[in-house]
């Protein structure tokens, strides 16, 4: 308790502590000149034993709690204050829902440890880089399903993409259904710029809503749609569940490029390829850029002064120095 009233003290007048510096000068004053007035006093040769009373024991205290008077209404004088700063970001945020496939294919080891592994990790560094901005998260394969709805609470968004994985869901790539729902959860916000980010690794192939249904929807609400493709080129190394266990096959990389090109390039937005981890990582980090919002920083400071405590040390000293000299250690004629 008593160490977090002085933690991260500052010293606004630190001029002032260069008067610890008589301290020492003092104590050496009062060593040479006891020393001699100890030696103008003759006494016999002969000790006596038991002499040494307890009086005597305490006649160096009186000129210790001086000293010590004296360092704290220095330190005092110092004008000691702790700091205090709240920060408070203030701006105009971006409405961002991230669609992420959880189809099976996925699951695909081109991408380390996986593709959808990878797409989380990425989501989850973006995310720690916004401020202002709500974010919301949608997953689709065979259909699609509002994760996380838009909040400012990022802990809240980063744990929901914590816990997609594949087979939430039935299986397929529905790309309209994903888009369909993305847009859902931002037509009624009333921010003036709003983003998906929607990544797959699929063509579409399911689901109740056509992608280009969705892109017109995107486009009647302004909604922007940055667009993902994740795969590398040729074939890549997928699980698959069979009869005899799970085994890894081979699985063409088959991603609609013209569809997700359409959709960003109608819609205001931009269309990227990954074909691995660091690909992906500077995808979201160029959407990250072109994304920015305008953030005003304020900062409160107040000072706290902690003064009073060696101004009480000083005056505590200062009695007790008068006390052991004109009550305890008086001398009598």
């Amino acid at each position: 308790m008593l160490l977090d009233y002085f933690k991260n003290i500052e010293f606004t007048r630190p001029e002032f502590l260069f008067g610890l510096l008589m301290i020492p000068a003092l104590i050496t004053w009062y060593i040479v000149t006891n020393n001699q007035r100890s030696a103008s006093v003759r006494v016999s040769s002969v000790a006596a034993p038991g002499l040494t009373t307890w009086k005597s024991a305490l006649r160096h205290f009186p000129f210790i709690c001086r000293m010590l008077c004296l360092g704290f209404i220095i330190l005092a004088l110092a004008k000691p204050q702790t700091r205090n700063e709240n920060q408070r970001n203030e701006g105009e945020g971006i409405d961002i829902i991230l669609c992420i496939d959880v189809s099976g294919s996925m699951t695909a080891q081109d991408f380390q440890p996986n593709r959808l592994e990878a797409a989380k990790a990425v989501a989850i560094d973006f995310v720690n880089r916004r401020v202002t901005d709500r974010i919301g998260v949608v997953i689709f394969s065979g259909e699609s399903f509002t994760q996380c709805p838009l909040t400012t609470d990022y802990a809240v968004v980063n744990a929901a993409i914590k816990n997609i994985r594949n087979g939430l869901l039935e299986d397929g790539t529905a790309i309209g259904a994903g888009l369909g729902t993305s847009v859902d959860r931002l037509r009624t916000s009333k921010s003036k710029s709003k983003v998906v980010v929607l990544l797959t690794d699929g063509e579409n192939n399911g689901g109740l809503i056509d992608p280009k249904t969705a892109k017109e929807i995107a486009k009647a609400f302004a909604i922007r749609v940055y667009t993902i493709g994740v795969g590398s080129d040729g074939y890549a190394k997928q699980p698959e569940n069979t009869g005899m266990g799970v085994v890894m096959q081979n699985v063409k990389v088959s991603i609609d490029e013209k569809l997700l090109t359409e959709i960003a390039a109608e819609t205001g937005g931009k269309y990227f390829r990954a074909k691995d981890n660091e690909g992906l990582q500077g995808i979201y980090n160029e959407i990250d850029g072109l994304e920015k919002t305008k953030v005003d920083v304020i900062k409160n400071i107040r000072y706290s002064d902690k003064f009073l405590p060696f101004i009480a040390a000083a005056i505590f000293f200062l009695l007790l120095e008068l006390t052991l000299r004109y009550l305890i250690l008086r001398k009598f004629p």
